[in-house]
């Protein structure tokens, strides 16, 4: 396979002409980042904001053109717009009161007017574990719930949505790239009975995400909308720590059935776990329950148990804002070498007590899920002959 080096895509996109100023792209300094990977090609274009919703024809041209590059497997051009593009010659100069500065946008810049809703065809539902802060194992939680969903017979899809620090990739042991059978949609990497899909995926690990906000929202729409993710009855979106745009992003544009809320029982994890969902609670996203991890350390030689971070603060925390207390997670080794190893402990000992813990917290997701859906059909008609 030819390599596909960045200068040969700026090349080819010098043929795409943007028909209002009549010069192409890159001569309008529109390419930003250009990532490769193994025939696989991400390009983001600058945009002005005011043009976004009209600059969709020219992104699909950029995307033609970058697709028809010899070797290249799939592209995906998003549009960003992080600073506002020169007017083009002739137009009016921008009045006093107009659109806001493009740092202040909060949506992909070919957003319908509005934020229009992100449909993912055949997914019935869709949940967001989320928390408030790093490093309190959300996506191993999210990763052995998802497992947890698929072993109790839940047709279970997985989307690593914190695009600066993918992973999925090292947690389920990929390798590979996806592929593309249409050249306009890539397919989900298959993974224990999950279907999975990460940046992580197409991007080097190595390869730091120096992405803003709305370029960020802009892939998390394309691997929700431009993967071929079938027919799932739960879809787990593993997000981004914090309450910034890619949550917002998933919160307001996403047909969200719940989020799980992660923490650990120390009082400062629950402070910011208390702030994340209240994120959704605003956006009028249900709260499915709150997970405490890493709940206490049980001794892999002697099983001695040590309430290192404290306990039960995520319990009582769930009872104070009336959401549902899903379950306790402990820190142990195994969880965390299966993991690390692209095993997880789900998957790699399945009846361990631990696998046993987040079955049992799958199991009532699942309900909660189950009930949200049987409480949205309509009333039976009572027919009096």
């Amino acid at each position: 396979m030819a390599e596909i080096t960045e200068s040969a895509i700026r090349s080819v996109l010098e043929t795409v002409i943007d028909p209002v100023t009549a010069k192409s792209v890159v001569a309008l300094g529109m390419v930003g980042g250009v990532a490769t990977r193994g025939g696989h090609v991400a390009v983001t274009l600058d945009v002005d904001p005011a043009r976004g919703p009209s600059l969709e024809p020219l992104r699909q041209a950029c995307e033609q053109a970058v697709r028809a590059m010899p070797g290249v497997l799939s592209a995906t051009v998003v549009m960003t717009a992080e600073r506002a593009a020169a007017p083009p010659p002739g137009a009016p100069p921008a009045r006093p009161g107009g659109p806001a500065r493009a740092g202040h946008s909060h949506g992909p810049a070919h957003a319908a007017p509005g934020g229009g809703r992100i449909e993912v065809p055949g997914v019935k539902h869709i949940i967001a574990v989320a928390s408030g802060k790093g490093g309190v194992g959300k996506s191993t939680t999210a990763v052995n719930l998802a497992l947890g969903l698929a072993a109790i017979g839940v047709r279970t899809g997985l989307l690593d949505a914190d695009i600066y620090g993918p992973s999925m990739p090292r947690m389920l042991s990929v390798h590979e790239k996806p592929e593309s059978t249409d050249s306009k949609q890539l397919k989900p990497i298959e993974r224990y009975g999950l279907r999975t899909m990460s940046i992580g995926y197409i991007v080097n690990e190595d390869t730091p995400m120096i992405w803003r906000g709305p370029m960020v929202s802009s892939a998390l729409e394309q691997m929700l909308r431009d993967v071929q993710w079938g027919d799932l009855d739960v879809m787990v979106v593993d997000m981004p720590p914090g309450t910034g745009d890619a949550q917002l992003t998933l919160a307001q544009r996403v047909a969200l059935s719940g989020a799980v809320i992660v923490s650990t029982p120390q009082d400062i994890a629950l402070v910011d776990a208390r702030k994340g969902l209240n994120m959704f609670r605003k956006v009028a996203v249900p709260v499915l329950g709150i997970i405490e991890n890493m709940s206490y350390f049980l001794c892999p030689k002697c099983g001695e148990r040590s309430e290192i971070f404290g306990h039960g603060g995520a319990h009582e925390e769930a009872d104070k804002l009336g959401v549902p207390f899903l379950g306790e997670i402990p820190l142990h080794l195994d969880i965390r070498t299966t993991s690390d190893e692209g095993h997880p402990i789900v998957v790699a000992r399945p009846d361990s007590p631990h696998a046993k813990v987040y079955k049992d917290i799958a199991q009532r997701v699942w309900q909660q899920l189950a009930e949200k859906a049987a409480g949205a059909r309509p009333a039976p008609r009572i027919v009096v002959r």
